[in-house]
């Protein structure tokens, strides 16, 4: 820039003002002001008109010290027939330069957005961060796992009746986030808490409360320098989607960044998700059949593709509550006493619950709720390690006979065929880690899958311990959830010989937690404003090369004219 605005003082005085009033020779500014490794032909143009214009202004100054005053008097006339020429050739190498100079089609990186979004499950609240970039891929940003931080305590849920509870266990992790978002970019990063089945659960119980424990942790992280969106329950339909659309992100089903430096559409099918929380479980995928029930239909737009899903949320029949109302149903059926056999438990497994806060104080089992029972009252529950029979008492959880719709899966609800793969997640991963842990079987039917289970089920709780390294207290109930997800996979979903080796089981997919959270965050990630790309871009080729030939054809022509100009002066000056 220096060097264009020096243009006109180097052809005039051989010299130009910069830096406040110092003068510095043409050939000096040349060197300091031209931009590091310009192309060679802007090189060559910028080298050749500074050593014209040195080359003039020198014959000027020569020729103004050897003649006579009043001979200068009659050249300076004639130095003026140079001004349009240097005035063309000024124009042709500043066009030239604008055209050619390497700045078309560059980028300039923008910096990345943040994003956080709490998971408040049933069992207890995760928080995720995310990035992406500034400028988003056909308005959904390219999200990418930051960190993650896991709140110690339970979920928000169950601190129901305890004030301050649920914002006090979100402390350590807003203080996380507070530390790795750039301070910059706190006013800009939006903050949702979604909460699930937990939640759901308590606001069927006791709606009030429900709505004072998301008053609460709103209040609370409205206190943070983020830009907060929302403290809301999702819906288990919501839940399910967006498991779907993380899934399908993380395995590069809707992009993918290819050799040529550019988000591309791979072209893959889908894969449907399997999600096992706590509190309830989840059923998506892409169909292209009629969803005969509305409620399990959701239309999603993401990276420029509307994608039809059909997904199912099954409230109390995630794990935790599952176990509840297995443990609620055998009381029921053998009677309240003081002691009751478990064919899920290991055998000769004992330990002590309470009927209220372990069994019936859950909505979950108020079907099986003993009419008049004693909520402090103790009972040991004793296992007895048969596989038959707790898989006939695992069966009884469900029902699959009636259905008002063409198919269902169970309980009455609608269900189109299996389409593709699957991938389980959650607590699914989790019972198929040790499943694998426990007997080296591999699923890849449901003969095997059965196989599998009735071996770890004859199993002792000191085998399970030492085979896994895990703990009695979660191993007591791998046999139950085992004979759960047979059950639910196989005849609750219909998955068979040829459809159940296509699920794979994972807890993370590229270096991200497989979960609701952050397909919540990529479609939430499209209401951001978006930062546009820096963009410095040229004419197409076509009109490129005719302004650049213009542009040249002038450089010529102004040069050729100021030589005649030169000669004329020289022939002129000779017969002087």
């Amino acid at each position: 820039m220096v060097a264009v605005v020096c243009v006109w003082e180097c052809v005039c005085v051989g010299a130009c003002r910069v830096r406040g009033s110092r003068m510095l020779p043409c050939y000096q500014i040349m060197h300091q002001n031209l931009r590091p490794n310009p192309q060679p032909s802007v090189s060559f143009l910028m080298h050749a008109f500074f050593f014209i214009t040195q080359y003039i202004s020198a014959r000027s100054t020569r020729l103004n010290a050897e003649l006579h005053p009043s001979a200068r008097r009659t050249m300076a006339p004639r130095y003026v027939q140079f001004i349009p020429a240097v005035v063309l050739l000024v124009l042709a190498i500043v066009g030239i330069l604008l055209v050619v100079l390497p700045a078309t089609e560059t980028e300039i990186p923008s910096d990345n957005m943040f994003g956080i979004v709490l998971d408040a499950g049933s069992s207890h609240t995760s928080m995720y961060m995310y990035k992406w970039p500034a400028d988003k891929q056909n308005d959904t940003g390219i999200v990418t796992q930051h960190s993650e931080c896991h709140a110690k305590g339970g979920g928000i849920s169950s601190y129901a009746g305890v004030r301050g509870g649920a914002a006090k266990s979100l402390e350590a992790c807003m203080e996380q986030a507070l530390k790795e978002i750039p301070k910059f970019r706190h006013r800009q990063t939006p903050l949702y808490l979604g909460a699930t089945a937990g939640m759901r659960l308590l606001s069927i119980v006791n709606a009030s409360e429900s709505n004072r424990v998301l008053k609460e942790v709103e209040t609370k992280l409205k206190s943070y320098p983020f830009k907060f969106k929302e403290a809301t329950i999702l819906s288990g339909q919501e839940e399910g989607a967006y498991g779907w659309v993380t899934v399908n992100y993380l395995l590069e089903n809707f992009v993918k960044f290819g050799f040529v430096g550019r988000w591309l559409n791979p072209g893959r099918d889908t894969i449907g998700a399997l999600d096992l929380g706590g509190a309830s479980t989840q059923i998506t995928f892409q169909t292209s059949d009629t969803v005969e029930d509305k409620n399990n239909y959701m239309e999603l737009k993401l990276y420029g593709h509307t994608y039809t899903l059909y997904t199912q949320s099954f409230l109390c029949y995630g794990q935790d509550q599952f176990l509840r109302k297995l443990l609620a149903y055998l009381i029921k059926t053998q009677g309240v006493k003081s002691q009751v056999s478990h064919p899920c438990y290991p055998h000769q497994f004992n330990m002590s619950i309470r009927l209220g806060q372990d069994v019936f104080d859950s909505s979950c089992t108020k079907d099986y709720r003993p009419a008049q029972f004693d909520p402090q009252m103790s009972v040991s529950v004793v296992g007895t390690g048969d596989y038959q029979t707790c898989l006939d008492n695992v069966k009884n959880m469900f029902s699959f006979t009636s259905c008002s719709f063409t198919k269902c899966s169970f309980d009455g609800v609608f269900q189109p065929s299996l389409r593709g793969s699957f991938m389980g997640f959650s607590a699914f991963f989790f019972t198929h880690s040790y499943i694998n842990r426990l007997t080296n079987i591999t699923l890849t039917s449901p003969n095997r899958m059965k196989e599998a289970i009735r071996l770890m089920c004859n199993m002792s709780i000191s085998e399970m311990t030492e085979k896994t390294k895990v703990s009695a207290k979660h191993m007591k109930n791998v046999c139950a959830i085992a004979n759960f997800v047979q059950v639910l996979l196989t005849q609750g979903y219909g998955f068979d010989e040829r459809s159940l080796p296509s699920i794979s089981f994972q807890k993370k997919a590229g270096g991200a937690s497989v979960g609701w959270a952050l397909g919540y965050m990529l479609s939430l990630s499209s209401m951001v404003p978006a930062e546009k790309l820096g963009l410095v871009k040229a004419l197409p080729s076509g009109p490129w090369a005719g302004i650049l030939f213009l542009f040249i054809t002038f450089l010529f022509f102004s040069l050729g004219y100021m030589l005649m100009i030169y000669r004329n002066i020289r022939t002129k000056e000779g017969m002087v």
